[in-house]
């Protein structure tokens, strides 16, 4: 969910999981806009395939059909091509929620809207969410990266639980905080362990059955109506 907006966040974007100091400044030519997108394109098929410990600038290169030298023209190192591609895929990977419930619309669909949006993103992506579990666990900066984006969107959800309650459509003994960072947990696990974990192990479950079961334990847990 997202939350009521105001006029002091209603354009408030998630910090980014790339470093600034990483990032470059765009070329200034088509053609180089398309060579930096195929870098980019290639960077991440070949990251996703051999993991961020063991892909080469080769690797990338010779995926990219490139030389090293035009490599060096748009990127320095392994750590700058690879911010690039969290920057190109940030906004689709963690999806940023729905607007605001309106006074005559059902939480419940809405909840169930902003899961399906969230599980298909993770879908798409799911390949890349692995790998950024491993750099997570190896890279102590762009683990806080990811963690200060994580609670980012732990705030938003909470804003909508306590719009929620003020509204008497939600638990109101419920610390908003606290009911947020405990089911925004809860959907992330459930995505990983369903799309990175489960996809490995042959996961039965449909997509459909993870929205439905997501949102029905969101809902319980507000003591929201579930949906119709």
């Amino acid at each position: 969910m997202q939350p009521r907006q105001t006029d002091s966040d209603e354009f408030d974007a998630p910090p980014s999981m790339a470093r600034p100091s990483l990032l470059r400044e765009l070329p200034v030519t088509q053609r180089g806009l398309r060579t930096r997108a195929s870098l980019i394109a290639a960077a991440r098929k070949v990251f996703e395939r051999l993991g961020y410990l063991d892909t080469r600038l080769v690797d990338i290169t010779k995926a990219a059909k490139c030389s090293a030298g035009t490599f060096y023209t748009y990127f320095a190192s392994k750590e700058e091509v690879f911010a690039a591609v969290l920057e190109v895929a940030q906004e689709d990977m963690m999806h940023p929620g729905t607007p605001r419930v309106a006074d005559d619309g059902d939480p419940a669909q809405i909840i169930e809207a902003s899961n399906r949006a969230y599980f298909q993103a993770y879908e798409r992506n799911a390949e890349l969410m692995g790998l950024l579990e491993q750099v997570a666990s190896i890279d102590p900066e762009f683990g806080k990266l990811r963690r200060d984006r994580g609670e980012a969107f732990i705030a938003r959800n909470a804003r909508s639980i306590e719009d929620l309650q003020e509204r008497g459509l939600a638990d109101v003994e419920l610390d908003p905080i606290l009911a947020s960072r405990a089911l925004s947990g809860m959907v992330s696990r459930i995505a990983y362990n369903h799309f990175v974990v489960g996809y490995r192990e042959g996961e039965s479950a449909s997509l459909d059955e993870v929205i439905y079961t997501a949102t029905r334990l969101w809902v319980n847990a507000l003591r929201i109506p579930p949906v119709n």
